[in-house]
């Protein structure tokens, strides 16, 4: 659509790299990454009845659930900064939040879908070894992509962190729920003509290219 306002979603498998590409590509097309994860573990800081709540869900791998994905992300997207355009990093994860999702849209928003696809065993050595600013949201790993000071980003020097759930049980619970409840998503996409498959195997380099080359 000529003059669209872009609405770019990535799907995959938590450790597929979707946060690293979303924030790539948020800083060249100078619009938001909006990470879902980022706002929920926020929540859980907070230590509000809704952080409690999903402080338990995720920890047990476990996803939240739609109501409550929707009003964060409601009360996000209507930002002035999301005027021009805004990149979905883990939402949505089931059809009904897709169109929940499409019901808060403009008629000149344009949705474009990247699933990016990675074996198993490879999220869960990813996943393990992730390390993410905490000033910054940079995202490091020990075994392919290291800081070059221990536990320290190379940017601003501020003190990476290990998430709660990046242990090898919880994320092979959450691969097979994300499989579970987003194959009707992958399929709503598909009909409607939007999603793009990406091989995430590949370095992080070669999938960045191939998402720029690629968006709808």
């Amino acid at each position: 659509m000529e003059n669209s306002i872009p609405v770019i979603i990535f799907l995959g498998a938590p450790g597929a790299g979707k946060g690293t590409q979303a924030l790539r590509l948020s800083q060249l097309k100078s619009i938001p990454k909006i990470s879902t994860g980022d706002m929920l573990r926020q929540a859980q800081r907070e230590d509000s009845p809704l952080g409690r709540k999903v402080k338990e869900i995720m920890n047990d791998g476990g996803l939240v659930d739609d109501d409550t994905m929707l009003d964060l992300v409601k009360e996000r997207i209507m930002r002035p900064d999301c005027d021009q355009g805004f990149i979905l990093d883990g939402y949505p994860r089931t059809k009904r939040q897709a169109a929940q999702l499409e019901g808060l849209l403009k008629p000149n928003m344009s949705v474009c879908v990247f699933k990016i696809e990675v074996e198993e065993d490879e999220i869960v050595r990813r996943v393990v070894g992730r390390r993410t600013c905490s000033t910054c949201e940079q995202i490091y790993n020990i075994f392919s992509d290291p800081p070059k000071v221990d536990e320290k980003c190379d940017l601003d020097g501020s003190k990476l962190f290990r998430r709660a759930d990046d242990t090898e049980e919880v994320v092979r619970k959450r691969i097979a729920t994300y499989q579970r409840e987003t194959r009707p998503l992958i399929s709503h996409y598909e009909k409607k003509g939007v999603l793009r498959n990406v091989n995430g195997m590949q370095p992080e380099e070669i999938v960045a290219k191939e998402i720029l080359q690629t968006i709808c």
